[in-house]
């Protein structure tokens, strides 16, 4: 069972658009990149907490974390203030199977994050295993305003080093922007705008989606895939062709 241990603020970067990354050390336990924990804080008396992605590599030990500040929320704001050398509480086991070995083998991965969900996936490629499996990876991380865009520099770090193995997509909803597809996650992929920027088709029998983001989100995306590629949600008892997480 996991318990609760102290982590120190080594770190805090703000972001355009309420944006926020946390850096901590802390004694937890090994994790699996893609998994997720809990953080909280004392807040009136009482502990407040909530889930977060790793954004890092299971083998770095400067733990971050990638979140939205919510101007009325209880925790996120106060997060957010937080100072180096600050302290907070976390759990010290990870959970979750949003994780690269619960994914099976295709010849083409999609890795599809809406906002700050491209957090998982950031772990899973920092850590850099287990890809040999897949000739593609394509990773699209959309966003509403290309700002949005925190992690761009170090996604096109990834892509570099991953060679041609690794295609990074960019996605921005509200505004046009050079260099990146424009509009929803769901009608790029309905109107196969978003297998011609990839190069590669995205269908049933070669690839494999791993998907993270709102639920609205997640909802549009499985059901286009569903309807228009005759892909189904994978699920260890009842393999299939999606795998998805979540992000609030």
């Amino acid at each position: 069972m996991a318990k609760w241990v102290t982590g120190t603020v080594v770190e805090a970067k703000f972001w355009p658009n309420s944006l926020f990354s946390l850096i901590i050390n802390a004694p937890i336990k090994p994790f699996t990149a893609g998994q997720y924990t809990k953080i909280s804080l004392e807040v009136n008396g009482e502990r407040i907490q909530r889930a977060y992605s790793y954004v890092n590599a299971p083998s770095d030990d400067r733990l971050e974390f990638y979140f939205v500040i919510i101007p009325n929320g209880i925790l996120s704001p106060k997060l957010a203030k937080l100072s180096v050398g600050d302290t907070l509480q976390i759990t010290d086991e990870a959970a979750g199977f949003f994780v690269l070995n619960a994914i099976p083998t295709s010849k083409n991965l999609w890795m599809l994050a809406t906002g700050t969900a491209i957090g998982p996936f950031l772990s899973i490629l920092q850590e850099g295993k287990d890809f040999e499996r897949f000739e593609k990876i394509i990773l699209l991380h959309a966003v509403r305003y290309q700002k949005d865009l925190s992690y761009l520099p170090l996604l096109q770090k990834l892509a570099k080093n991953f060679s041609k193995k690794l295609h990074l997509i960019t996605v921005v909803s509200r505004e046009k922007c050079e260099g990146s597809l424009y509009g929803r996650v769901p009608d790029l992929i309905k109107s196969h705008e978003l297998e011609q920027a990839a190069g590669v088709s995205l269908d049933a029998n070669n690839s494999h989606v791993m998907l993270c983001g709102n639920p609205e989100m997640l909802k549009d995306t499985l059901n286009v895939l569903k309807n228009t590629r005759a892909m189904d949600k994978h699920l260890r008892r009842k393999p299939g062709h999606v795998s998805s997480e979540k992000y609030w």
